[in-house]
């Protein structure tokens, strides 16, 4: 966000200077404007970006509005460094968000390794970390700030960087707007959105409506979203009461063998795949002045999050009962025949947190000192119906239902935390910081009530530290180094799903599984930024951090698999940037390099790879041998994002990106090492790895005068063909039908394809002031 320098001392000086002789009238004094960021999730207290050291990355509403993103997740990945998304799942609200080779996701079974808040209220969710896209509203956003490495003042799984949100208010976005749009894929989205205030009192309210049919078979998806804010502000603080509702159904159909993308891009594996959410939280932020430089920071929320899952897929029993029917004489008429399964599954998840913190802003500290405290209670079942799989490869002639798991959790965290940003100098400023959490998680298995069951107790500690530099050494270059640790405790869904002998079925299916560990990241960051002629501000950086016991899921199945800790793993690189404004032309240029990889050595499942089975360190028919150095797959090493928008006259904008991405691993081939061919008798079809690929983006926006805009933007405008992620897998359906035998299953490549060309064009009304 971006404040002006003027604090209330400087205030004064400017009134005093309006009293001045006349002629003093003639020396005009102009004070630069000072990009804020916060050091803690909690509204306390700003410190210029300049004087922190990390490169934060932020986002106001007018670039936010600019690209005309769905979510949050397509505006980072557009507009942000080192932003790179995995669209497993197919749908534009359940994408794999990765920065610096961390990864905030909607999916369980994803190592979750960035902590996000929506003003100040942490909205992973405590059954696996995930974060619900869908659930964000995303046309009440004011400004997104993207804080780098494992700052301890944001809490758990802050491993590789947090994401700060903050909502808009009848003070900061007066007035109201109304927008319709609507294109490919037969999508419309509407947005209306009002805010007011009485110089005390302020109101705003908003609320999206976005459905499509999609571009794949059987992919429809409807999102409702709505945020609503009352506020209060006078000379002695503030205070704002927040209600988010959302409700989703979003059907996201996944990896499609690479065989059957080659016949129609449009196909699905297998379906339905289908997610719906219904949140509803409240949540009151305030600020309290003690004096013109202290204050007191509280908040206070309670979220309740519903999801039901329906996944139609492979039986992963049929093999085995098949391969029993072979070996007792293939017995006509006895032969299997339940090809597929329908998992369902039900998760009611009901967090409530508090959060207090004391600010100090002086001239030579920014000290915040605060605690927090969040629990949640999780209700979970998971049943299962039994039937065949259709010509559709849906599942059809369905058995009754089963329930095959049904627990209860609860998560807690006790936290305390202390920041401090000193200036040493005026040009020198050391910021530290330290967190020391405690965390307990419990679960309780109402399904058998005999050991070995789902019960646990499990409690982490941790302290967590920060230290840094930042150095003004020129007024337009400065530099900065620094140092944190964060950590990430185990969720009940990695708790229960560790066991390699008792492999879930994602969303999940649970076991007694063996104790987890907390995974720990270690970032090490150093770089320059500054100023050149003109608008012109560049940045370069590197960044180190290595992670301890990072949890994994490794898949048995095309929908099975466990959570194990790995040693040791590293993710560093290298960020450059570039950005100005020449005369009517806004453009950036932003590359990094990343190298994710494997530090230490390890036997994992690889079923599907062709070399599984074939190290003397892992022998069993279905491991492979993961080495140091091997790269961590679904991380592309290169990316390079491009970007301008020119005002070509007051009331016409022209804009496009470019985003531009090196091929990457698929997942299952840890070891690097898988190749198309035949190996051992058994024939492998795809590569291991997919390519690269770069996309066009073209926007528009025209002003019509008394309110009205029309807009317009398309996306992939070459209909570049290209997957944004990929993995090993068993692919039954061969020729077009479904192979009863298994020896007749083919072991291929599967990705996930990114959308074609599409467009879309739309109308807003803007009145009221904004």
């Amino acid at each position: 966000m971006k404040r002006q320098v003027p604090q209330r001392s400087l205030l004064a000086i400017a009134i005093s200077a309006a009293f001045v002789p006349a002629f003093a009238a003639e020396t005009i004094v102009t004070t630069a404007t000072v990009e804020v960021v916060g050091t803690t999730p909690l509204s306390g207290i700003g410190v210029p970006r300049l004087h922190l050291p990390a490169n934060v990355q932020s986002l106001d509403d007018r670039r936010l509005d600019e690209i005309e993103s769905q979510n949050i997740a397509e505006q980072l990945l557009r507009q942000v460094p080192a932003v790179t998304v995995n669209e497993v799942q197919g749908n534009p609200y359940q994408s794999d968000l990765n920065y610096r080779g961390f990864t905030a996701s909607p999916l369980l079974g994803m190592a979750q390794g960035l902590s996000v808040y929506v003003d100040g209220v942490r909205v992973n969710e405590p059954f696996g970390d995930t974060v619900n896209w869908d659930l964000i509203p995303n046309s009440a956003i004011a400004g997104i700030d993207l804080i780098p490495g494992s700052n301890p003042a944001f809490g758990l799984n802050t491993l590789g960087g947090a994401l700060s949100m903050r909502t808009k208010s009848g003070f900061s976005h007066p007035g109201g707007k109304f927008e319709l749009s609507g294109g490919s894929f037969n999508r419309t989205n509407t947005e209306l959105e009002y805010g007011g205030n009485n110089g005390t009192f302020g109101w705003y309210g908003a609320g999206d409506w976005f459905r499509e049919d999609g571009w794949r078979d059987h992919s429809p998806s409807d999102v409702k979203q709505f945020f609503g804010k009352l506020s209060f502000r006078n000379a002695a603080g503030e205070a704002d009461l927040t209600l988010t509702k959302a409700r989703s159904r979003l059907i996201g159909n996944g990896l499609v063998p690479q065989s059957m993308l080659a016949e129609r891009r449009e196909n699905i594996f297998t379906h339905p795949d289908e997610t719906r959410n219904d949140l509803t939280q409240l949540a009151l932020n305030g600020k309290l002045w003690l004096s013109d430089t202290q204050s007191l920071s509280g908040s206070v929320y309670h979220r309740r999050t519903k999801t039901r899952t329906l996944n139609g897929d492979m039986n992963d029993d049929y093999e085995t009962e098949y391969e029993d029917w072979v070996n007792n004489g293939s017995t006509p008429g006895l032969e299997p025949d339940e090809t597929g399964a329908n998992n369902r599954t039900r998760t009611s998840q009901r967090g409530t947190g508090v959060a207090a913190q004391w600010n100090l802003s002086s001239q030579q500290h920014q000290l915040a000192l605060g605690a927090s405290y969040d629990q949640a209670r999780i209700n979970f079942q998971q049943t299962q119906e039994l039937g065949e799989l259709d010509a559709s490869r849906g599942v059809s002639n369905v058995q009754a239902l089963a329930i095959e798991n049904q627990i209860n959790g609860k998560t807690s965290t006790a936290s305390l935390f202390v920041t401090d940003t000193f200036s040493l100098t005026p040009n020198l400023h050391l910021t530290g910081s330290a967190r020391y959490n405690m965390s307990h998680v419990t679960t309780f298995d109402e399904l058998n009530r005999t050991a070995p069951n789902l019960d646990g107790d499990h409690k982490y500690r941790k302290l967590n530290p920060a230290l840094g530099l930042s150095w003004q050494i020129l007024p337009v270059l400065n530099a900065y180094a620094g140092f944190s640790q964060g950590n990430r405790v185990p969720t009940p869904i990695e708790l229960g799903c560790a066991d390699p002998a008792n492999p879930c079925t994602l969303p999940n299916s649970m076991a007694a599984d063996p104790y987890l560990k907390q995974v720990v990241a270690r970032t090490l960051e150093a770089g320059l930024r500054g100023k050149l002629v003109g608008e012109t501000n560049w940045n370069a950086g590197v960044f180190r951090t290595m992670s301890s016991d990072d949890i994994l899921f490794v898949g048995t199945s095309t929908s099975a698999g466990y959570f194990t800790n790995y040693g040791k793993t590293l993710r560093q690189g290298l960020e450059l940037g570039l950005n100005g404004n020449l005369h009517r032309v806004d453009w950036y240029a932003n590359y990094s390099w990343l190298h994710a990889t494997f530090r230490s050595d390890a036997c994992l499942l690889g079923a599907n790879n062709s070399t599984r089975g074939t190290t003397a360190e892992c022998p069993a028919s279905d491991e492979i041998l993961v080495r140091k150095g091997n790269h961590i797959p679904g991380l592309p090493t290169h990316s390079l994002k491009l970007g301008l928008a020119w005002r070509a006259t007051d009331w016409l904008r022209l804009g496009g990106d470019v985003q531009a991405f090196s091929g990457q691993y698929v997942r299952g081939n840890e070891n690097n090492q898988h190749q198309a061919g035949t190996v051992g008798g058994e024939t492998f079809d795809g590569p291991g790895r997919i390519p690269g690929y770069a996309i066009l983006n073209l926007n528009a926006e025209a002003k019509l005068g008394a309110g009205w805009q029309m807009f317009a933007k398309v996306n992939n405008v070459f209909d570049k063909h290209y997957a944004t992620a990929g993995a090993l897998a068993e692919n039954p359906f061969v020729g077009g039908s479904l192979q009863l035998a298994p020896d007749d299953w083919r072991r291929e490549t599967f990705v996930a394809p990114g959308a074609p060309r599409s467009a879309w064009l739309g109308v807003r009304y803007v009145f009221g002031g904004k």
